[in-house]
């Protein structure tokens, strides 16, 4: 049997499948756009699976439009998460529009999280707008950041207010460098905070997208206490996770989808 995971989230939808024995056979991605479910439709085209679950911010759409089960992106991420690294007791993940720091317990469950999806402060997207900023693509906004010497402290969180007050510090003959590796590390200390109130210790999975971000990377790490741990493709981490417990389910169906009853949103 094939088992797939399709995370649809607020930037791009990611595709996973599995084999029964829990190997990675397939994934791909597309940008979520204005029309999600044309471009889930895409995804699926041409491929073959057994069974499918959604998560992300578009999974009840899905549900309506497949018939399909859908999981939480707080569980789908710890399920990933815990496949690559067993001895996980944290994990972080930066996306597109939100953040999630989740604690894990024995087995990979959720202990405890925390979730920031109310505005883009400390997300992809703020880093993407400084980004186009600064002229700079946001693949190459991290190694930017990294020539920085020293951090130029950013007041404000706020997408709208950190731009104008990086544009004005520019103005003021602020190495460009400088300024981006403050806005860098405003985001990586808003991630930490939340991180030290759900899981100040152990092993950390760091997911999403801007775990490709060198610079976040180091940052985190610097103040982390214990090892920060990528996967190889961190931004499929929640279609991984959702395949993987829909393959979980159906081994065991007495069992049902663990509950997201602990934490906080």
């Amino acid at each position: 049997m094939k088992f797939a995971g399709i995370d649809i989230g607020s930037r791009s939808i990611k595709l996973a499948i599995l084999d029964e024995e829990g190997r990675l056979l397939e994934t791909a991605q597309s940008d979520t756009t204005f029309d999600p479910m044309s471009r889930c439709r895409e995804l699926l085209l041409s491929r073959s699976y057994d069974g499918i679950i959604a998560t992300g911010y578009g999974r009840r759409l899905f549900e309506e439009a497949y018939g399909a089960p859908t999981v939480s992106e707080i569980l789908a991420h710890a399920a990933g998460a815990f496949f690559h690294f067993p001895k996980a007791k944290a994990v972080l993940d930066i996306g597109g529009q939100d953040t999630k720091a989740i604690g894990l317990g024995p087995g990979g469950r959720v202990a405890k999280f925390e979730m920031n999806d109310r505005c883009a402060a400390g997300t992809g997207k703020f880093l993407e707008v400084m980004a186009r900023a600064f002229g700079i693509q946001i693949e190459e906004f991290g190694h930017f950041a990294l020539h920085g010497e020293k951090v130029v402290k950013i007041s404000s969180m706020c997408t709208v207010f950190a731009e104008s007050e990086a544009t004005s510090l520019m103005a003021r003959g602020e190495e460009p460098r400088q300024i981006a590796l403050g806005l860098h590390a405003a985001v990586a200390r808003r991630a930490l905070s939340m991180l030290r109130r759900v899981a100040p210790q152990g092993p950390l999975v760091f997911t999403g997208g801007v775990a490709l971000n060198p610079c976040i990377r180091d940052l985190i790490q610097e103040e982390y206490p214990d090892p920060v741990l990528v996967p190889d493709l961190p931004h499929l981490t929640g279609a991984l996770g959702a395949a993987l417990l829909l393959r979980e389910q159906t081994s065991r169906p007495e069992a049902g989808f663990p509950q997201q009853s602990v934490g906080s949103h």
